[in-house]
């Protein structure tokens, strides 16, 4: 709780100082030249761009090492689950076909 509200307090403290640099004749100036908005957009970009990275290494490691992903046991479980649920299905209706044969019609 306490480090959620220095964050917090962090953020709002930085979004004021923020404003009060753009309102700055100097910042907005910088700001409108081309090379500066391209290198923020870059900026911008950079942690899509590690995720996206880190996910493909993640997953030729996975297939060099002949691992099953995180997505391929989460399916497998759900197919076990699936297969035991049709064992007992089966199961009881073996049950009652042996009940009912088992049971003297007059």
């Amino acid at each position: 709780m306490l480090l959620c509200s220095v964050i917090m307090s962090l953020k709002k403290t930085l979004m004021k100082q923020g404003m009060k640099m753009m309102a700055d004749p100097r910042v907005m100036k910088f700001m409108q030249d081309e090379r500066v908005m391209k290198a923020i957009m870059q900026m911008m970009s950079m942690p899509g761009k590690v995720h996206n990275f880190t996910s493909e290494q993640a997953d030729k490691l996975v297939k060099a090492m002949s691992l099953a992903t995180e997505s391929e046991v989460n399916d497998l479980k759900r197919q076990v689950r699936r297969l035991e649920e049709e064992v007992l299905r089966l199961e009881k209706n073996t049950e009652k076909d042996t009940r009912a044969k088992e049971t003297p019609r007059n």
